[in-house]
């Protein structure tokens, strides 16, 4: 038996799956707090994450009617780029700013222009760096509140605090590192001189994790804690990774001819490379992927936040708001959406704020701003793949995850959209079903390939696949154009 957990935005989840039937035995999720503030401030508390999965394990072992003494290890997923400073006594300084934070993008514009610009970057780190990366928050603290910046002694991404609260380890793997902003993503190993950029105060060696490989234990469960959690002592903790490494591994795609896309918070398109990637392009993030290889990925910022927004305004819940999808047209009645109520990552409008364009007295109907905003959510991803080019244009086949993928309308919408068709995995958690995998690859690696582990619990749903129309694909080629006319024309992006 193995435990996967996704610590994410909203929640954190938990699966029990016995790798051996090849069956999910149980799983529950437990709510986070997202705390909001001006200028783009985003922000949890760790100990929230800590108070969920303490709630969602012992539903999850319930309901999968196991005793919790015989699982073996551990997985954890978390969401990415998530600033976590300890003091010396192991304890956050501050709360953990998020991915979707972007308060820090006049550091991170100033860090850009200190490494040498993209070019720079793309030397240094094999990416450009991101308003989200946690890189920038350092520099922000560093800045704002220098008093709580003097006593970082550790920094940690989510899933690594949560590693570290199980087994009292500082460590990281490759996948999440990727995204701090100072690793190097093509040699894999942090890059001192970058951090000494962001943070010249403090000493790399001692403040950043030691890094472990993707498939080497983190360590083994507390003694005090698998006591309280009633698991046998020795349970080992995998070294985890990011939710989007991890939700890839959940989807199969640990080898070449395949697209993850996740219509989460946010919304993310992957395709694994045996390779590092030439990046031509910024928007791109040439991440390490969490099973080796690399995972050049593509991320959005609004695609349920936006949908639950507006979702939200008129009152609805679920199957009322799939209702209105259902009755409005392909182009929403000539609604356009730029849909970026948390500002933009790709393309790169962190200060950015939504639109509602083309309204009238005739087509401003719930059914229509309803569907405006789903299309224009998966344009977004559109807009994605194009930027992975030959990746993604190779690809046979989309694996969808994340809330929206739920959607019948959706699913049929993103195979519109894309052109490809479009199947999800029977386990939708995708990334806690990926940290499964991994824990058990971690236990067993001698003996078992992480292949052999996808084969036996990544199974496609055929009542959740998706071809596309050509009606459709030729109708939504003119709404992606309207809605790339909208982007030039209010942001200039080409």
């Amino acid at each position: 038996m193995y435990i996967g957990v996704d610590c994410g935005t909203q929640s954190t989840k938990v699966v029990v799956v016995d790798t051996e039937a090849g069956r999910l035995l149980g799983e529950a999720s437990r709510p986070h707090r997202l705390e909001e503030g001006d200028n783009g401030r985003r922000e949890q508390h760790p100990a929230d994450w800590i108070a969920a999965f303490r709630g969602a394990f012992q539903a999850a072992v319930a309901e999968a009617r196991i005793d919790a003494r015989d699982i073996r290890a551990i997985g954890v997923s978390g969401q990415q780029h998530g600033m976590v400073a300890l003091d010396e006594a192991g304890e956050p300084l501050y709360p953990a700013k998020l991915w979707c934070d972007t308060e820090t993008s006049g550091q991170n514009d100033a860090l850009i222009e200190r490494l040498g610009g993209d070019a720079g970057c793309l030397d240094k780190l094999g990416l450009v760096l991101q308003t989200g990366y946690t890189a920038s928050k350092v520099a922000w603290l560093r800045e704002t509140r220098p008093e709580i910046y003097q006593r970082i002694a550790t920094l940690l991404l989510p899933h690594d605090y949560l590693n570290y609260w199980l087994t009292g380890e500082r460590v990281a793997e490759a996948g999440d590192a990727s995204g701090t902003g100072y690793f190097d993503t093509h040699r894999r190993c942090w890059r001192r001189d970058v951090f000494a950029e962001i943070a010249p105060e403090l000493d790399a060696e001692r403040v950043l994790p030691r890094l472990i490989a993707s498939d080497e234990p983190a360590g083994v469960v507390r003694s005090a804690l698998a006591r309280e959690l009633g698991l046998a002592e020795g349970v080992l903790v995998a070294s985890g990774g990011g939710d989007n490494m991890l939700g890839a591994i959940g989807t199969g795609n640990i080898a070449p001819g395949l697209v993850t896309l996740s219509l989460g918070t946010s919304g993310t398109v992957c395709a694994y490379s045996e390779e590092p990637v030439p990046v031509g392009d910024a928007m791109v993030a040439n991440f390490c992927a969490s099973s080796g290889g690399w995972l050049p990925l593509i991320c959005t910022m609004n695609v349920t936040s936006a949908t639950n927004r507006v979702r939200e305004l008129f009152g609805l819940d679920l199957v009322g708001f799939n209702d209105q999808l259902d009755r409005a047209p392909i182009g929403a009645g000539g609604v356009t959406t730029l849909p970026f109520f948390n500002g933009e990552r790709v393309p790169p409008l962190p200060q950015a704020s939504a639109s509602f364009l083309g309204l009238t007295s005739v087509n401003t109907t719930p059914a229509n701003l309803c569907r405006a905003v789903v299309e224009s959510a998966t344009f977004g991803m559109r807009y994605g793949l194009e930027r992975l080019s030959k990746l993604a244009s190779g690809a046979s086949q989309i694996r969808l995850i994340g809330g929206g993928a739920r959607s019948s309308v959706w699913r049929q919408i993103v195979a519109d959209v894309t052109g490809t068709p479009v199947v999800c995995p029977q386990i939708t958690d995708a990334a806690a079903l990926g940290a499964a995998l991994q824990a058990a690859w971690c236990d067993r690696r001698r003996t078992m390939r992480l292949a052999s582990l996808c084969e036996r619990l990544v199974h496609l749903d055929p009542m959740a696949a998706a071809e596309p129309r050509p009606a459709n694909v030729e109708a939504y080629h003119q709404a992606y154009g309207r809605y790339r006319e909208a982007l030039q024309r209010h942001h200039g992006i080409p």
